[in-house]
């Protein structure tokens, strides 16, 4: 079994218990100690996280396609160990999904994830606006153990309309991920008029946008990702 935990919000310690099989960001490790020797080893994930071969090999070809790319490492635990992860001094959340549940993710943002959460690609159709890209990787719960750890570049903010019932409106740019029950992907609006191609853009002509009869949870970050097509005329 695994859990998770942050130190000192830069650092995601997984602690196991037994025997269990570990997906991380290639080259994240940073720090492991065991009893009795070193009791874990790393390898290359070639194609993907998916168990089925087919849908493994369907998914690096969509991640290469949609530039969602994902350079993964497994890392195979035989007994008790502590083992520390980090990413370029990024800070790290650590989400554990309820069954069903999916989280929506950057894959540049994923850290580390339990062998409890099934791994896709989705289409979201927003590549041409964004460079954000065309798809986004999704991590559903299927058992007890489902964690899942994630990177910011900073401290993020967490919004949510579960409650509230509120229209959420995001940057693309600066989303990390969404939390919701599989059906939750945001629609694309666009602010575009003839003042934006005569060089007179906001620089927020388009957003991702839930409305309050779509119950999710948000994670943004502090920054924005550089590219992009940008609409103008100067």
């Amino acid at each position: 079994m695994l859990t998770f935990e942050t130190i000192n919000e830069l650092t995601l310690k997984i602690t196991c218990s037994g025997s269990d099989t570990l997906f991380a960001k290639a080259g994240s490790f940073i720090a492991g100690e065991s009893h009795n020797g070193k009791n874990y080893n790393f390898e290359k994930v070639l194609l993907g996280p998916q168990n089925n071969l087919a849908q493994a090999a369907l998914g690096s070809l969509l991640r290469r396609a949609t530039g969602e790319n994902l350079p993964l490492m497994k890392v195979n635990f035989h007994g008790d160990s502590v083992t520390y992860y980090a990413n370029n001094g990024q800070h790290i959340i650590v989400y554990k999904l309820a069954y069903g549940e999916t989280i929506s993710v950057e894959s540049e943002n994923i850290l580390a994830f339990t062998n409890d959460c099934d791994y896709s690609v989705r289409f979201v159709g927003s590549g041409v606006l964004s460079q954000k890209g065309l798809a986004t990787s999704t991590l559903t719960g299927r058992g007890g153990e489902a964690y899942v750890a994630i990177l910011s570049n900073g401290n993020p903010i967490v919004l949510s309309n579960v409650n509230s019932q509120t229209t959420l409106s995001v940057d693309p740019d600066a989303l990390i991920c969404w939390i919701g029950d599989g059906y939750s992907e945001p629609q694309v609006k666009a602010d575009i008029s003839w003042k934006t191609f005569i060089g007179q853009a906001s620089g927020e002509s388009y957003a991702f946008e839930w409305d309050p009869r779509t119950p999710v949870t948000v994670i943004v970050q502090p920054s924005e990702r550089g590219g992009g097509i940008r609409v103008g005329m100067d």
